[in-house]
């Protein structure tokens, strides 16, 4: 620490601040209340802290921290410490608070701001260095008290740490504001997404060509009945590739897994008059129909239990999750976990170009798979007959109703839909909808 400023002094940690002092518990009534902090009520890297809850104190006198308003609380566990789980304990309801064995407690003389202990000690140099000196077995490894003691401590004079948090305070405000004004910018794009999208369903966007282009309409009676010899045609020949393959496995002396029978097709549904008036009006020679008309829509599959078996992971078949499928954009292209030969057997290989639409935690969320591959049943697969209906007009049209779905989940911890949700989500079904999504459709 050479060159400091004028002024400022070359300590430790210990030497400026108290390291877990030593609570005074005879003075404390068995019965009486006192603040109460678990880890998880402190922010990573926001130096936020919840100390609302409480309990009495014969409830934690042992086995817990204690510390006083205005400690510095120091997460010394892995991975709290390096996530910064740090906070300054602010004005306490009741006179003492205890908390979660896995804080350090930091508590600052006179002169020294513990608002600036915390800058330091939240710092990520500081954490990095923490991190690299921490003992114990892997996954309880911890920060112990006499490196955090040990370590050097730049200690400005007490002016000095004011001028420092009020600019510190300042620029954190700025970037707050910043903050707050993307999240506006964001909102406001997402509002006029959703308007365009639904400006775009309800034909507007289309208008002019569809003037130019009469010829190439067809009623929705008609693009139905193609979708539905489509559909026949399409089962058919999965039950020809299946006998098939039976036969060869039967042949092979049933070695190995036996072919699966296709599933069969939910019964094709025609909308009825009553039921389409109730619907937005769409232009002349639009109509609806149901998502399971058209295409192919099922869950994927993850049979195995538990799903962190070792003999499912790390094989050379991609598994993709719903967090995937959100941060992938349009086409998922990454993925972090694979499947092994055990784990394709419990497993669906579901084919490049499948539309991946999440029903859990993430509702609604679509992406295209940029290369074959598994998902679990929180994740739907779904492959139109593109002949007739671009995928990515299904896509579209799903971004642009998403909060309609999401409708559809119960108000659990865990949001969640189901199949039937979307295998019902009515969709406005045009013949123009292959041939513009088709111009204009990201590569897969």
């Amino acid at each position: 620490m050479s060159d400091l400023p004028s002024g400022w002094v070359e300590a430790t940690l210990s030497a400026v601040t108290t390291i877990n002092p030593v609570a005074d518990k005879k003075s404390i009534a068995l019965e009486a209340w006192v603040n109460f902090v678990p880890m998880p009520a402190v922010g990573a890297e926001t130096g936020r802290i919840d100390v609302s809850e409480q309990r009495r104190f014969a409830k934690v006198k042992t086995g817990y921290t204690p510390f006083l308003e205005n400690d510095v609380l120091f997460a010394k566990i892995t991975p709290c410490m390096e996530n910064g789980k740090m906070a300054v304990v602010p004005k306490l309801p009741h006179l003492f608070g205890f908390g979660s064995t896995e804080f350090h407690v930091l508590r600052c003389p006179e002169g020294v701001l513990p608002e600036f202990v915390y800058l330091h000690v939240s710092s990520l140099k500081f954490r990095y260095d923490a991190e690299h000196n921490m003992t114990g077995a892997v996954g309880q490894k911890r920060v112990p008290e006499p490196y955090l003691a040990q370590t050097a401590f730049p200690l400005p004079p007490t002016n000095e740490q004011r001028r420092i948090m009020g600019k510190v305070e300042s620029l954190f405000t700025e970037l707050d504001k910043g903050e707050e004004s993307l999240r506006a910018a964001r909102a406001r794009a997402g509002l006029y997404r959703q308007s365009l999208l639904k400006y775009a369903f309800e034909g507007h966007l289309t208008a002019d060509w569809r003037a130019a282009n009469p010829d190439k309409l067809e009623t929705p009676e008609i693009l139905l009945a193609r979708i539905q010899v489509e559909r026949d045609t399409r089962y058919k020949q999965a039950l020809d590739d299946w006998q098939i393959d039976l036969e060869k496995w039967r042949d092979a002396g049933e070695q190995g897994k036996k072919p699966a029978k296709p599933k069969r097709q939910n019964d094709f549904v025609t909308l009825s008059h009553e039921v389409v008036v109730e619907l937005p009006q769409v232009p002349e020679k639009w109509g609806y129909s149901k998502l399971a008309n058209l295409g192919d829509l099922g869950r994927g599959k993850s049979k195995h239990r538990p799903r962190n078996d070792p003999r499912l992971l790390g094989g050379p078949y991609p598994l993709i999750q719903t967090g995937d499928v959100k941060s992938a954009g349009r086409i998922i292209r990454e993925y972090t976990q694979s499947y092994t030969e055990f784990g394709l057997s419990q497993s669906k290989l579901w084919p490049k170009g499948t539309l991946c639409i999440t029903i859990a935690a993430n509702i609604a969320e679509t992406a295209f798979l940029g290369f074959d591959s598994c998902f679990p049943d929180s994740v739907v697969g779904f492959s139109s007959f593109e002949e007739m209906i671009s995928p990515f007009y299904i896509e579209l049209f799903i971004k642009g109703v998403r909060q309609r779905i999401e409708a559809y989940a119960p108000a659990t911890a865990q949001k969640n839909i189901n199949l039937t949700t979307l295998e019902e989500l009515v969709i406005p079904l045009c013949r123009v909808s292959w041939l513009c999504c088709a111009q204009g459709s990201p590569a897969v």
